[in-house]
């Protein structure tokens, strides 16, 4: 998935992310350049430094959190629910 809301992954989006994934009943996880991290955690999330443009994939670690992973798609899809 691409990043393509202006101000990027920043910590407001993180925190949408986290409500959703804390929805999961396994770890979901956010990918970015191999480095995976925790997408229950604001500060993890923002480690991953990215900006408009980068992309990421996100995955559950249980296959019956797959209703999570794409409710977190589609807020990356609809640009965090933020103004162009």
């Amino acid at each position: 998935m691409t990043i393509d809301n202006q101000l990027g992954m920043h910590a407001r989006a993180a925190a949408r992310i986290v409500r959703l994934a804390e929805k999961a009943k396994g770890q979901v996880f956010i990918e970015k350049d191999g480095i995976s991290v925790d997408a229950g955690s604001v500060l993890d999330i923002l480690t991953l430094n990215c900006p408009m443009g980068c992309t990421v994939t996100v995955r559950a670690a249980m296959a019956e959190d797959k209703d999570v992973v794409e409710s977190i798609e589609r807020l990356i899809k609809n640009k965090f629910g933020e103004p162009e």
